[in-house]
């Protein structure tokens, strides 16, 4: 039975995402999540149109609360300070944003003055910034603004070409205030960085964050760090994780009980499994097992005796089979079968969020009690798309075009909705037509929304508290020191500075408001059926991994070996392709010469009790006739045309991909290399062939 009491809701038809069927062991399947992990992108988005698709009814009053948030957003953005008003004025793409984008990326991470300097000069002293003075209505901006333009006009001196004393004199001012500049634009980085960060440490984020508890606000807690490279590192950060539970627990009192209504009110932390755990990668399950699992249970349940949630924060694709299986092990542990505490973010831009949220819902209901899901949008998208080009990949783990992320959330918020005994949304959203589209579909589901510190600001005036939608909201508040910001900021200032989030849409007065309040799946519905459009205006398709360097060449194929049914498959085949030992001899003009001859073992370095098998060394004569073979071939080859001696290097590297297996196998046995690092060898391999194929044609096949 459940723990939360609600009225089953129907949601849409799940014809289009048949469960898959538990494991013999009685574990709940993960084959639909593997099916969907690089499943075609348009297919896709064709079953979350029908999933995420609204009444005429809710598109209507989701459309008139929509417009009222953005409305009343607008006027009080005179009162707004901090990033949203920053990245209003400074948006990517202005050539100014970009250089702000440049120095906060780089400048708190240089160790030596002289490079500092370099970047200060070359990037601040390149920027239009008088035509942003004044513009703003914060103080803050207007601040930042003039100090950018007289830094910037004070950095140019050093390019004078005058001579004289003038020359001279501006010269010797431009050398001497370089600390000045340096330290003073390092401090304007931190202070824009600790914009988005509620406090250095986690007693001076409590603290600040009373002000916010007042106005009805509920307070998720963000230990700033990014992965862990070591063991160390992992144990400083647990500690820091249970420091702030303990703090956490002591601010907001005894907890009354562990049932939702009590728990879910309170602050709660957010946890990076990755920071507890230097291997938190695919194919180290063993690992993870023994080592971060008993370190995470643990901390949960220090958690549960403090009455705080945890939340496990969403990370790069590659890691969502070992976060579910993690997430699975702490769920349905002995010691927390009772705990509603444990959640789980989920990124809507993955391509696997519904069979996610499908397999979490089964979760759910064989432990009998709901799980928080906060449902995001994602924050590693760019690294996402280079990582599946760099790959090879057959296609992408995510949506590449923002309208199917916004679809598929719509999709994602509202199938967690209509399961209201089997989830606690948490909608975590900038965006006024998601607003406007939970309030509407949740009706009298309990959920709560999620902001950024920092940001949504005006937005959720119009959200908390009565009179307004009376909607809970949760602020996620990033904790840390300035050393800890760099990368998370860098992901706030990608997400909200770009042209399509909806912080930088907003602040355009030039965009019509029924833009900015849209119904994405309406505009996904008008492009599937616009079949007839003419061609140059369809949205432009990315490439797909393998066709990035098209026409010119196929990039190397490679498999996503972060998914367990790809790597088992691929250990078959290899397993398959060497069946006895191997022989390794001369070869010369297309002849062994092994027989007769004296032949050595073999054993695999990585374990010297296993043959590999045998090797049959070259003498003094096959490498003389090598040579003379070579010679004699050399003149026909010097007269095959460019074109032909292309196609057989293209020949060569489509052999070496059939014979994928066999050829890692070996690279596996006879240097001990990882599966990853195998097909790394044997793609390098594949691309350096085609390359060198398309760069023949290019300058070969013609007079150039």
């Amino acid at each position: 039975m459940a723990v939360l009491k609600k009225t089953q809701r129907t949601g849409p038809s799940d014809a289009a995402f048949p469960p898959p069927a538990d494991s013999p062991s009685g574990d709940i399947g993960r084959d639909e999540i593997a099916a969907n992990h690089l499943i075609d992108e348009t297919r896709l988005a064709g079953g979350l149109i029908e999933r995420a698709v609204f009444t005429e009814d809710e598109r209507r009053r989701s459309v008139e609360i929509a417009r009222g948030i953005v409305l009343a957003g607008r006027a009080a953005r005179q009162t707004t300070s901090g990033i949203d008003a920053f990245l209003r004025e400074y948006g990517l793409s202005s050539e100014e944003g970009v250089i702000l984008m440049c120095i906060a990326e780089s400048l708190l991470r240089i160790p030596d003055s002289a490079t500092a300097d370099a970047l200060i000069t070359e990037k601040l002293a390149a920027g239009q910034w008088d035509r942003h003075r004044g513009h703003s209505e914060s103080t803050f901006v207007n601040a930042s603004t003039w100090g950018l333009m007289l830094t910037g006009r004070f950095v140019r001196l050093r390019d004078t070409k005058e001579a004289g004393a003038l020359g001279i004199m501006k010269r010797l001012v431009a050398r001497s205030g370089e600390p000045v500049i340096r330290q003073a634009v390092r401090q304007a980085v931190r202070v824009l960085g600790e914009q988005f960060v509620l406090g250095h440490d986690i007693t001076s984020a409590i603290a600040r964050a009373k002000g916010y508890e007042a106005k009805g606000y509920r307070i998720s807690y963000d230990m700033l760090g990014e992965a862990a490279r070591t063991d160390a590192d992992a144990m400083r950060y647990f500690d820091r994780y249970m420091e702030a539970l303990e703090a956490l627990g002591a601010a907001a009192g005894p907890v009354a009980s562990q049932h939702p209504e009590a728990l879910f009110p309170r602050p709660s932390l957010s946890v990076k499994l990755s920071a507890l755990h230097p291997r938190f990668e695919p194919g180290k399950e063993a690992r993870i097992e023994a080592e971060l699992l008993p370190r995470f249970l643990k901390l949960l349940r220090a958690a549960r005796s403090c009455g705080i949630a945890v939340t496990i924060d969403a990370e790069e694709q590659e890691r969502l089979e070992p976060t579910l299986t993690l997430f699975a092990a702490a769920f349905t542990h002995e010691t927390l079968e009772d705990w509603p505490g444990l959640g789980l973010a989920v990124q809507a831009y993955g391509k696997r969020a519904i069979p996610v949220l499908r397999w979490l819902r089964r979760l759910s209901e064989r432990a009998g009690r709901p799980i928080p899901v906060r449902l995001v949008k994602g924050a590693y998208w760019d690294s996402e798309i280079k990582t599946a080009q760099e790959r090879g990949l057959a296609d992408y783990p995510v949506f590449t075009r923002k309208l199917y992320t916004d679809v598929s959330y719509l999709a994602c918020m509202r199938f967690l909705l209509s399961h209201p005994q089997a989830f606690f949304p948490q909608v975590s959203t900038h965006n006024a037509h998601t607003i406007a589209a939970a309030h509407v579909s949740g009706g009298g589901a309990e959920f709560e929304f999620q902001r950024l510190h920092g940001m949504g600001e005006t937005l959720y005036g119009e959200v908390v508290g009565s009179g307004k939608l009376d909607r809970p909201c949760r602020i996620y508040a990033p904790v840390g020191g300035h050393e800890d910001l760099l990368a998370y900021l860098v992901r706030r200032l990608l997400e909200n500075g770009a042209n399509t989030s909806f912080v930088h849409r907003l602040a355009d007065d030039t965009l019509p408001l029924a833009t900015i309040i849209q119904d994405p799946v309406e505009t996904a519905e008008r492009e599937r059926n616009a079949t007839d459009a003419p061609r140059a205006s369809r949205p432009a398709v990315l490439p797909r991994p393998r066709q990035i360097y098209e026409p010119s060449r196929k990039n190397s194929a490679g498999l996503p070996l972060s998914e367990p049914k790809a790597r088992a498959a691929l250990v078959s085949e290899m397993s398959a392709a060497i069946t006895g030992n191997l022989a390794a001899a001369p070869i010369v003009s297309g002849e062994v010469r092994a027989v007769g001859r004296q032949s050595t073992i073999a054993h695999c370095p990585h374990d010297r009790r296993e043959r590999l098998g045998t090797v049959v060394a070259s003498d003094a004569a096959d490498i003389e006739n090598a040579i003379v073979a070579a010679t004699v071939a050399a003149h026909r080859w010097d007269r095959t045309a460019a074109t032909e001696r292309a196609e057989r290097l293209s020949l060569a590297a489509d052999f070496f991909e059939r014979d994928r297996a066999k050829l890692m196998a070996m690279l596996v046995r006879e240097t001990g290399k990882t599966l990853e690092a195998a097909q790394s060898e044997l793609r390098e391999a594949v691309d350096h062939l085609r390359y060198a194929a398309a760069e023949a044609k290019r300058l070969l096949a013609a007079p150039v």
